[in-house]
């Protein structure tokens, strides 16, 4: 999952934000190189939920785009140029946050011809086979499944795949799964809305295996809440964005199953891509 940096506006600001009428256009800020969730041709789950609450709210969609690595919410939704944010962790401080409008998993993800079969961190088989993570940011942050994996001594046999990846080629972040389908790996440890788009994209079979445990104590979570965010201020459209996530919870899981968004609920898992 991509990260950014925090940065609050001032109070003043805020209080006109929060009084302001609304724009024209409802202006999404959106990254231009980021399938499934959005790109420039507007091809990603994120762009389509987008239109639908831009259709809830009679309002054209229009964006701005911004690589969504450091900086994004800092020259983007807190710059003033557009304001609302598709994806987002639930409950991130550097904005407000909807209620959630899915929960979805990091997976396994293997070529189905391999017969893998890993369920869970705890297998000792991983400790046999060559394990794909991701990593964030220039300084390469380890992610959920680096530290579970590290945490029981796999070290070695782990490599690296950085979320951002190279912005000159079309779609950065699918190198990981790359390397599954290449065999570069023998198991790749993705978050779930990336693996399962891109698993029914490929021409190889792949298995989608939501990761075991949940939750690694003793506080690592591997399933997320996401949400929409809005400026700290901008409560009234908070409100509508929630009334319109309730209202249209059907569409919104529609879209996301079409994509492949392996959905998380209460005691459950359902992905997007057939076991």
């Amino acid at each position: 999952m991509k990260t950014t940096l925090a940065l609050l506006l001032p109070l003043g600001a805020l209080l006109f934000a929060s009084h302001r009428e609304p724009p024209a256009t409802l202006r999404v800020c959106s990254d231009p190189n980021n399938l499934p969730f959005s790109n420039s041709a507007q091809q990603g789950f994120e762009n389509k939920i987008a239109e639908l609450v831009g259709r809830e709210l009679r309002r054209p969609v229009a964006y701005t785009w911004w690589a969504q690595r450091r900086g994004f919410v800092r020259n983007t939704l807190n710059a003033g140029s557009c304001d609302l944010v598709m994806g987002t962790s639930s409950g991130m401080e550097m904005l407000a946050t909807t209620r959630p409008y899915y929960k979805s998993s990091y997976v396994f993800l293997s070529r189905r011809d391999r017969h893998v079969g890993i369920r869970s961190f705890d297998d000792p088989a991983l400790k046999r086979l060559k394990v794909g993570v991701q990593l964030i940011g220039d300084d390469f942050a380890n992610t959920p499944p680096a530290h579970a994996l590290a945490n029981r001594g796999m070290i070695n046999n782990v490599v690296g795949y950085t979320v951002y990846g190279d912005y000159r080629e079309a779609n950065p972040a699918a190198r990981i799964v790359d390397a599954v389908v290449k065999r570069n790996v023998d198991l790749a440890v993705v978050w779930g809305p990336l693996a399962g788009y891109f698993a029914k994209q490929s021409s190889v079979p792949l298995d989608v295996v939501p990761v075991s445990p949940r939750l690694d104590l003793p506080y690592l979570p591997f399933v997320f809440d996401i949400a929409m965010g809005v400026r700290r201020g901008d409560s009234t459209f908070r409100k509508q964005l929630d009334e319109i996530i309730e209202r249209r919870k059907p569409s919104i899981d529609s879209i996301l199953t079409a994509y492949g968004v392996p959905l998380v609920g209460i005691g459950t898992a359902k992905a997007g891509v057939e076991p």
